[in-house]
C-alpha cells in the first residue's frame, strides 16, 4: 500500500493567490465511503485510502509527506452583491495528482479554519457531507461536468450549528477550484499582473490548445462561454437548480461546483427555487442561463485589460461574443429538450412543440423525472394512462399528447417510422432515478442515528441512473401530493 505523491502547480503561483492552510486533526476519524472506483480512475491507492493512515489523510488527522496544503484565495457577487474576500473559509487543497494527462485537485471540506475562514469555524456537518457526496455522484453518472466526491468521514467531535451535530469531512475532487470568482479577487484589487498569471495559468491547465492561438485571451473568455452555455443546458434538461450560481461557484473549466442549497426539481415549475435565501428566485431554474450570463460579464470585466490597448474596441467585441450566448445555449437546450421527447429533426416546429412541452408541464403541475419516464415507456408500448395521471387536468395532458403525436408522424413523412431511434435517444436522455430531495433526506436523517445503510443504497442505485432497477422502484417515484423537502441549505 502506498501514500498519494501530491503535485503542487497552483501552490507554485505567488502567494497572494492562496494561504497555507493545516487541518484540525479530528479526534476520532472514521470513514463512512471511499469511492474505490473513482480511486482507482486517478491512481491512487484505494485499499491505502481505507486504512488508518488513509482515513487519517482523509479527515486531516494526518497528512502524507509531500503534502503541501493550502486555502485558496477568491472573492465573489453572492446574489448580485459584490464581496472582495471570500476565499476557502472551510476547504483546504491538499495537492494535486495527475491521471490520464488530467491534473485533479484533492480538497478535504471541513477540515477547520483558514486564514479566509471570517467568522467560520471551517468545520462541516455530516448531512450536508452525505448530500454533497450523493448528487455530486449522482451527476457524474448522469454525465454532467462535476466536481466528484473521493469520500467521506466523520470526525467524532460535535459541530454546532442549529445545536450540535456530528461532525464531517467530505474529499473532493475537481479538475481545478478556480472559479471566476478568482478572477474577480485579482480584478477587484487592480491586479492586472494578478489576472494574467492566473489566465495563463487556467489556460495551461485546462485550454492547452489557447496558448498557440493570437488572442488566448479572448480566446479563453469565449471558451468559458461556450462550456457554461452546454453546462446550464445539460443542468435544465435534468430538473437540476445549483440555487447558488454566484460568481464564486462558477467554474472556468465548466463544471458543476459547491453543492449547497441545489435539487432536482419534483413538480415542474420554471420559477421554482430550492435555497432558503433565495426569496426573490434570482436562482430559479427557468433563470439559470440569465444568470450564467451575467456571470461571464464579470470575468469579461477581469480579462478585459488584457484584450488591448484599445479599450473601447475591447468592450464592443466582448458585448458582441457575450451577446452569441443566448444563441449558443439555445442550441444546446433545444437539442437536449428534442432528445427527450423524442424529435429528430431541427426545425422551428421542433423547437416550438418543446416550448409547448414545458408550458404543459407547467400547467399540469407534472413531475418532471417522471414525465419524461413515462413519456419513453409510452414510446416502447406502454399505456398512456402512467403519464396522463401526472396531469392535474389529465384533459390537458391528453391534448398535448395529441400534438406530440402529430409532431412524430410530421417529422417521419415519407422517411417512415424511425421510433427505433427515437426510442435509443429518449433513454439516454430520460434518467429513472435522481437524488429526489426526500430520498437524500431520509439517507441523512437515518445516518444521524447510525444508519448508512439508506446512503449507501441511494449512491449505489443512483451510480446507474438509466437502467431499469425493479428491486429499487420506489426510489423513483416522487412524493405526493406535496414535495416533503421544498428548501434545501448550504452546509458543506
Amino acid at each position: 500500500m502506498s501514500a498519494p505523491r501530491f503535485e503542487h502547480s497552483y501552490a507554485k503561483l505567488p502567494p497572494r493567490f492562496h494561504a497555507p492552510a493545516t487541518p484540525d486533526p479530528a479526534p476520532a476519524p472514521a470513514l463512512v465511503r471511499l469511492n474505490r472506483a473513482l480511486a482507482e480512475e486517478l491512481g491512487l491507492d484505494a485499499a491505502w485510502l481505507a486504512s488508518d493512515d488513509g482515513v487519517a489523510m482523509l479527515s486531516g488527522a494526518k497528512l502524507p509527506e509531500g503534502a503541501e496544503p493550502i486555502a485558496m484565495a477568491y472573492a465573489g457577487h453572492q446574489f448580485g452583491g459584490w464581496v472582495p474576500q471570500l476565499g476557502d473559509g472551510r476547504a483546504i487543497l491538499l495537492g494535486e495528482v495527475v491521471a490520464g494527462g488530467q491534473r485533479y485537485d484533492i480538497q478535504l471540506k471541513g477540515a477547520g479554519r483558514t486564514r479566509f475562514s471570517r467568522a467560520g469555524d471551517g468545520k462541516a456537518v455530516l448531512g450536508p457531507v452525505l448530500r454533497e457526496y450523493v448528487v455530486s455522484e449522482a451527476m457524474a453518472a448522469l454525465g454532467v461536468p462535476t466536481t466528484r466526491a473521493l469520500a467521506a468521514v466523520t470526525t467524532g467531535e460535535k459541530v454546532f450549528r442549529n445545536g450540535p451535530e456530528p461532525g464531517a469531512i467530505f474529499t473532493r475532487v475537481a479538475r481545478s477550484h478556480i472559479r471566476v470568482g478568482t478572477f474577480q479577487y485579482f480584478h477587484g484589487r487592480d491586479d492586472d499582473e494578478g489576472v494574467r498569471l492566473l489566465a495563463d495559468y487556467v489556460i495551461e491547465r485546462h485550454y492547452p490548445s489557447l496558448r498557440d492561438e493570437a488572442e488566448p485571451y479572448r480566446g479563453l473568455l469565449l471558451a468559458v462561454r461556450d462550456r457554461q452555455a452546454a453546462l446550464i443546458a445539460q443542468w435544465m434538461s435534468l430538473g437540476f437548480i445549483h440555487g447558488v450560481m454566484n460568481t464564486d461557484n462558477t467554474h472556468v473549466a465548466g463544471d458543476t461546483i459547491d453543492y449547497g442549497p441545489c435539487a432536482f426539481m419534483d413538480r415542474f415549475h420554471p420559477r421554482k427555487t430550492f435555497s432558503s435565501i433565495d426569496r426573490q428566485g434570482r436562482y430559479a431554474w427557468g433563470n439559470q442561463p440569465g444568470i450564467a450570463l451575467w456571470n461571464l460579464a464579470r470575468l469579461a470585466e477581469t480579462l478585459l485589460p488584457l484584450f488591448g490597448a484599445d479599450e473601447a474596441q475591447a468592450i464592443s467585441w466582448v458585448e458582441s461574443e457575450l451577446g452569441a450566448f443566448r444563441g449558443t445555449f439555445g442550441e444546446h437546450f433545444a437539442r437536449r429538450f428534442r432528445d427527450k421527447i423524442g424529435l429528430l429533426d431541427d426545425g422551428e416546429a421542433q423547437r416550438a412543440h418543446v416550448d409547448t412541452t414545458l408550458s404543459a408541464m407547467t400547467e399540469g403541475e407534472v413531475d418532471f423525472t417522471l414525465f419524461f419516464r413515462h413519456l419513453t415507456a409510452l414510446l416502447a408500448g406502454d399505456d398512456e394512462a402512467p403519464l396522463l395521471a401526472l396531469f392535474a387536468d389529465p384533459e390537458r395532458g391528453r391534448t398535448w399528447l395529441s400534438d406530440w403525436r402529430a409532431m412524430l408522424e410530421a417529422e417521419d413523412g415519407a422517411k417512415g417510422n424511425r421510433d427505433v431511434e427515437r426510442l435509443e435517444r429518449m433513454k439516454c436522455a430520460n434518467p429513472v432515478f435522481v437524488p429526489r430531495n426526500h430520498r437524500v433526506e431520509e439517507a441523512i436523517q437515518a445516518a444521524y442515528v447510525g444508519d448508512y445503510a439508506p446512503f449507501h443504497r441511494l449512491v449505489e442505485v443512483l451510480a446507474r441512473p438509466f437502467d431499469e432497477q425493479p428491486e429499487h422502484a420506489e426510489l423513483e417515484a416522487a412524493p405526493a401530493p406535496e414535495e416533503v423537502v421544498q428548501r434545501t441549505f448550504c452546509g458543506t
